[in-house]
């Protein structure tokens, strides 16, 4: 393997272990106790995120630009 595809397949597993832990600390600390005072502020701040994140993600597939970058 080179060491492109090695970055690569290393930075996946760190994103995805990084998303297990999230989920796994969201799972804990919220889902089992949803009386906390925190717990909408939450969901709000992680609609927002998903909303910013696939707003920037359509923006880039939509992008005709990309794929006239040297890179590809």
């Amino acid at each position: 393997m080179d060491e492109r595809s090695i970055a690569g397949l290393f930075g996946t597993l760190v994103i995805a272990a990084l998303a297990v832990l999230g989920i796994v600390g969201f799972g804990n600390g919220y889902l089992t106790d949803t009386t906390g005072q925190y717990f909408v502020p939450t969901m709000g701040a992680l609609v927002v995120g998903v909303i910013a994140v696939g707003t920037l993600i359509a923006l880039g597939v939509g992008s005709r630009r990309w794929r006239e970058n040297p890179y590809w």
